[in-house]
């Protein structure tokens, strides 16, 4: 199958210091697949090279192909056009917006790219998340945290995306929560939507995830299917821990 995002070969600057060092990465179209490794391992720096998304004195090389075309000087905003969406760590919600207009505001490319049924995926989005739509009138900044998370999420699914990237969607949440967030992540799969997944939460990521691959200080160190990754011993003893048991494949 042609991947929906082919990453080769990319290697990303910051200044002087290269953070990431010729990475290949790929997502097939309605993957789930996901990015695991400790804190400051590039994982963030990856996706944000991804989306074009990077500060001024960031600099990359190598090809991201998306839809098979080639990304290297097209700007964030054509991206999105494109099909591309991302949810960073920092969720970035407008806090003084009802629940309702953030999610309008997620649908405004297409909306401005002149559709006709820029608001068809928020039945959608309220069937993903009920919550929402139970506080579609609620300020966003009045939320839960996981409330928030489910937002942010439902917004970028508002621009009706090809490719979908969740940087560390468990980042401050409780265990149950993280446990219901990861549910919604997997049930993406029925939007067709492919999903690009950065983590720090190793069993919660490749327990949704069909591929994995492990980013340590800047280099891609093992992949493969998800859960040959979650029953392999290295990871089980550096990322899930000694006492935890392999992961079953994922339903």
């Amino acid at each position: 199958m042609q991947p929906i995002l082919e990453v080769s070969d990319l290697h990303v600057r910051y200044g002087k210091v290269e953070a990431v060092h010729g990475i290949n990465l790929k997502v097939a179209p309605g993957q789930i697949v996901s990015v695991i490794g400790p804190n400051g391992a590039g994982k963030s720096t990856t996706l944000n090279a991804i989306m074009g998304n990077l500060p001024p004195i960031g600099a990359t090389q190598g090809s991201i192909r998306f839809l098979n075309l080639e990304l290297s000087d097209v700007a964030v905003e054509s991206r999105v056009v494109q099909g591309m969406s991302l949810v960073p760590e920092t969720r970035e919600l407008f806090a003084t917006m009802s629940v309702q207009d953030n999610l309008h505001l997620g649908a405004y490319p297409r909306k401005k790219a002149g559709e006709k049924h820029y608001m068809d995926q928020l039945e959608t989005v309220y069937e993903l998340f009920p919550r929402l739509k139970e506080r579609a009138k609620q300020d966003a900044g009045t939320l839960s945290g996981g409330e928030r998370q489910m937002l942010a999420v439902g917004r970028a699914l508002m621009a009706r995306p090809s490719l979908l990237m969740l940087d560390e969607p468990s980042l401050g949440l409780a265990p149950l929560i993280v446990k219901e967030i990861f549910h919604i992540i997997s049930r993406l799969r029925i939007t067709g939507v492919a999903t690009l997944l950065i983590e720090q939460n190793a069993r919660a990521a490749l327990q949704v995830s069909d591929y994995g691959y492990v980013l340590e200080t800047g280099n891609i160190s093992m992949e493969g299917p998800a859960t040959e990754l979650a029953n392999d011993p290295r990871v089980i003893e550096t990322y899930l821990g000694f006492s935890k048991k392999p992961l079953a494949p994922a339903s």
